[in-house]
């Protein structure tokens, strides 16, 4: 058996990678949040303006996952991944000094020109740090390994996502913001330092500079090994749930509850606490087992409770918004509360034995290419989820029946993972 997750969470081998990853994670979260609300509160758009602004964020964070990830697989493999680590935080403390610039600028092209170098950043971090657990640890630690890190991530984004909103309304807000991200990318730099050298892939690899075919051929070479196949699937279409329910706080709180953007805060942080218990369970349940038995369990709580929610009787009544103390003082809110929070713990509970068997059945020297593929297709499925649920509500849905298909695609899930749990 392997070391407990407390125990892994402050070994030497582990922690370094934990806190870069975690200062990354955070500092992406708290620049878009703040970059949205400045021009929010500027005063100088209609609430359509910040819903288009909004869009054009996320499309920009998302974009460099198709353009570069195959090129970040090849470079995860070819070279020693702790030093690539470090490059990648160097890069991003050069990205959080032009974000100060566009800070104090005040110049909305500049900050979604930054933003869309972090996306690069995210894009080529994301094989490497995948890529390396395996390297950091031992195959009985590499689910509670990823449960942690899963946990560290969701609980990152929750911290930036509202530390941005708050901080950059502050007196002083832009400078206090740019601050804080110099802060957060320099102690990622330094915990990077402590990352344990790995071994090098595959360092005969010859860099493909043809993004399009490079990217092809990854897809192509993934599909190729059937458990590899189902767990990117799988991966992704946790991340398409993901979309799926936050991409819809805002408009479930106001126009189904009535409630004001406490509530939306409310619903972010128990979705962030929901996945990141779940992900720590996951490693707690299945003590190091590279077993996908709980995945078609978790699909069925989610599917439970996704539907429980559309059940739930949230239609709004009065013309005022209701803050927190007047939500909790009712049932049903409590119940689709409760809700959501079990969607979230299911799909912590879902993707963290997929990652793990993911890393663990990918061939050594092609695992990070195939980290880079499962990347690309978490892009697409969440591409995917943001016109699906655009469309459905063009054409007359409410945001409940997203709730719906969510609940009933999970019924699908569960049944079809059933057959592949051994």
């Amino acid at each position: 058996m392997g070391m407990t997750q407390l125990r892994l969470l402050v070994s030497r081998r582990f922690i370094g990678l934990f806190i870069a990853q975690f200062c990354g994670a955070l500092n992406d979260n708290l620049f878009k949040n703040a970059l949205v609300i400045a021009v929010a509160y500027r005063g100088v758009g209609t609430a359509r303006d910040i819903e288009v602004l909004v869009t054009i964020a996320t499309a920009l964070f998302i974009a460099p996952y198709f353009i570069f990830s195959a090129t970040a697989g090849q470079l995860a493999d070819k070279f020693e991944k702790a030093h690539l680590i470090r490059a990648l935080k160097i890069w991003e403390i050069g990205v959080m000094s032009l974000a100060s610039i566009g800070f104090a600028l005040g110049s909305l092209g500049f900050g979604l020109t930054v933003l869309f170098l972090l996306g690069v950043q995210a894009a080529f971090f994301g094989p490497v740090k995948y890529g390396i657990l395996p390297e950091l640890l031992t195959p009985e630690d590499l689910v509670s390994g990823n449960a942690v890190i899963e946990a560290g991530t969701f609980l990152a984004i929750l911290i930036g996502t509202i530390a941005g909103g708050l901080l950059i309304l502050a007196s002083s807000g832009p400078a206090i913001v740019s601050a804080a991200l110099l802060i957060f990318s320099v102690s990622g730099w330094a915990a990077s330092l402590a990352i344990p050298r790995a071994g090098r892939a595959a360092p005969d690899l010859r860099i493909n500079p043809n993004i399009f075919a490079e990217t092809w051929s990854v897809l192509r070479y993934a599909n190729d090994n059937r458990i590899v196949r189902w767990t990117i699937l799988g991966n992704s279409w946790f991340w398409f749930v993901g979309v799926a329910m936050v991409s819809q706080f805002p408009n479930y709180a106001k126009d189904v509850l009535g409630a004001n953007n406490q509530i939306v805060t409310f619903f972010l942080t128990i979705n962030s606490i929901g996945v990141g218990a779940g992900s720590m369970l996951a490693g707690r349940v299945l003590h190091g087992n590279l077993t996908p038995k709980l995945v078609p369990i978790a699909a069925a709580i989610m599917a439970v409770f996704a539907l429980d929610l559309w059940l739930v009787d949230g239609t709004r009544s009065g013309a005022d918004f209701i803050d927190m103390a007047a939500f909790l003082t009712t049932f049903s809110h409590w119940r689709l509360s409760f809700d959501l929070t079990a969607i979230a713990l299911g799909g912590g509970l879902f993707v963290v034995p997929l990652y793990a068997i993911m890393q663990a059945r990918s061939p050594v020297s092609h695992r990070a290419r195939i980290v880079a593929a499962n990347n690309v297709w978490n892009a697409l499925f969440m591409v995917s989820c943001g016109f699906g649920s655009a469309l459905m509500l063009q054409f007359g849905a409410s945001v409940t029946d997203i709730f719906l298909v969510v609940g009933v695609s999970n019924v699908i899930v569960a049944v079809g993972t059933w057959r592949l749990r051994r």
